[in-house]
């Protein structure tokens, strides 16, 4: 926990990025019937009946010091589908940086070892090579502010049906979009003295 947090006191870097990485899931739900058009006045009216139309999964990287944030659309969340998202984060988003300081939870896909099952061990150490881990304790994903963003995607774009993979996608670009323009920045104010106070019965006794 701490580690995380003295991550999170550091200044501004372009060359060493602090970047959170976190992922979810979404149910995919096409309609039965038509929704009715919204009428003026009235709320919008649509068939309780739907289909099933398969889970994704959706990577996101967000830098919360510039307030950008990057999302990824996949069929799964498997390691090969984490090892190509990480390359991207360095080689796309990031290409100029020396270190690209990344906090993320501890999935077990989340690994080292992942990016050497997908990619040639020449390819494996290079991108290793430009990353600085920091995971979030046990039970603590709430450290990860990739979290905040993700709630925000939720309520903003998520929370409705959506058909198709394809809509998926047009939804969280646009939503990404209005995002990065905006420049969201997240003020995050929990410190590691706060923790001792707040969270002290995690800490040993000390005689």
């Amino acid at each position: 926990m701490e580690d995380t947090l003295s991550v999170y006191m550091r200044p501004y870097d372009e060359k060493r990025p602090q970047v959170c990485m976190d992922e979810i899931s979404k149910q995919l739900v096409s309609e039965k019937r038509q929704p009715l058009p919204i009428q003026p006045g009235e709320t919008a009216c649509y068939d309780y009946e739907y289909e099933r139309q398969g889970v994704r999964n959706m990577f996101i990287a967000c830098e919360p010091l510039t307030g950008q944030r990057y999302v990824k659309v996949t069929e799964r969340r498997t390691k090969r589908d984490w090892a190509n998202f990480i390359r991207e984060i360095v080689d796309v988003h990031y290409p100029e940086a020396e270190k690209v300081v990344l906090v993320l939870d501890n999935l077990n896909t989340h690994t080292l070892s992942a990016l050497y099952e997908v990619f040639a061990p020449e390819e494996a150490r290079r991108i290793i090579e430009k990353l600085e881990l920091h995971y979030t304790p046990k039970h603590g994903s709430w450290l990860n502010m990739a979290e905040i963003d993700l709630s925000v995607l939720s309520r903003q774009c998520l929370d409705r049906r959506i058909g198709t993979e394809n809509d998926l996608k047009r939804e969280i670009a646009a939503w990404q979009e209005q995002r990065n323009t905006s420049k969201s920045k997240i003020n995050w104010r929990f410190t590691t003295q706060d923790a001792r106070i707040k969270l002290k019965h995690l800490y040993p006794s000390v005689l």
